[in-house]
C-alpha cells in the first residue's frame, strides 16, 4: 500500500509541476481517420497476446507482478523527457524508449503492453502523443523498440558478447527502431492515392528516410548511445547485486 500511495504522489507532483508542454511521439491531430484505423489494427493482436503471456508469466515468475511495476514506471519516465527535432514543424520530439530494457526482462510481448499503458497516460494526462496517434506510437515505441531490442540482447549472447554489450547494442537498436517506425508513420502520410503505387511508395520512402536522417541527426543520434549506455549498466548492475532476478526471469542462464 505504500509503495501504492508512494507512486500516486509521484505521478501527481509529476503532473503538477509548471512546465512548457512539448508535444511527443506523434502529436494528435496528424494521421487522417484511415491512419488511425490502421494502426490500431496492427497493434491490437500485440496488446491481446501481451495481456494472455502477462498473465501467465504471473502466476509462473514469483514477484513478477511488482517487477512489471517497477520497469513500466522505468519506461514511463525514460519516454516523457521531450526534445524538440529541429525541421519536422512540432510534428514530434525525441525522446528516451526505454523498450529495449522492459522487453529484455519481461519479455517483447509484455514490454509491447506497458508500452502502451506509458503512451495512453501521457496522452491522456500529459499532451504527450496522443489517442488518435496511440496506435502508430505503440506500433513505433512498443512492437518496433520491444521486439528489435528483445532480438538484438539475444544474438549479441549467440555471439559471446559481455552482458554489458549485449545490453548496450539492444538498447542502440531498440531505440533507432522506434524511430524508424515513427519515420514510417510520417512518410505514410506523404503517400497519394491518385498516383501509381509504386510512385506512392517511392515518395513516401523518400519522406520517410529524410524524416529519420532528421531524427538521427539532430538528437536521436546521441540519445541512443546514451540509451545503449544505461540498459547495459543497468543489467550488469542487477547481475552483480541480484542474479537470481535475471536467472528467474531468463535473460541470463544460471552458473
Amino acid at each position: 500500500m505504500k509503495k501504492i500511495l508512494l507512486g500516486i504522489s509521484v505521478t501527481f507532483a509529476i503532473l503538477l509541476l509548471p512546465h512548457v508542454a512539448h508535444a511527443m511521439h506523434i502529436t494528435e491531430g496528424i494521421l487522417p481517420p484511415k491512419w488511425v484505423i490502421f494502426w490500431f489494427i496492427l497493434v491490437i493482436p500485440f496488446i491481446v497476446i501481451g495481456t494472455l503471456r502477462l498473465k501467465k508469466k504471473k502466476k509462473e515468475v514469483p514477484g513478477f507482478l511488482p517487477l512489471v511495476g517497477l520497469v513500466g514506471a522505468a519506461v514511463f519516465v525514460f519516454s516523457c523527457f521531450p526534445i524538440p527535432v529541429v525541421g519536422l514543424n512540432g510534428m514530434a520530439t525525441a525522446h528516451p524508449a526505454g523498450t529495449g530494457m522492459s522487453a529484455i526482462l519481461l519479455g517483447p510481448f509484455v514490454s509491447v503492453v506497458i508500452a502502451g499503458i506509458a503512451l495512453f497516460i501521457q496522452a491522456l494526462f500529459l499532451a504527450h502523443g496522443g489517442l488518435t496517434t496511440l496506435g502508430v506510437n505503440i506500433f513505433s515505441m512498443g512492437v518496433l523498440g520491444s521486439f528489435s531490442g528483445y532480438f538484438a540482447f539475444r544474438l549479441a549472447q549467440r555471439m559471446g558478447f559481455k552482458l554489458f554489450w549485449c545490453g548496450f547494442l539492444a538498447g542502440v537498436i531498440s531505440d533507432i527502431c522506434t524511430y524508424i517506425g515513427t519515420s514510417i508513420g510520417l512518410g505514410l502520410l506523404v503517400f497519394k492515392e491518385g498516383e501509381t503505387f509504386s510512385v506512392a511508395i517511392m515518395h513516401s520512402a523518400k519522406a520517410m528516410l529524410e524524416i529519420f536522417v532528421v531524427f538521427m541527426a539532430t538528437s536521436q543520434g546521441p540519445l541512443c548511445i546514451a540509451e545503449g549506455i544505461v540498459v547495459g549498466f543497468a543489467l550488469t548492475y542487477v547481475y552483480k547485486v541480484r542474479p537470481s532476478i535475471l536467472y528467474n526471469l531468463k535473460v541470463v542462464k544460471a552458473q
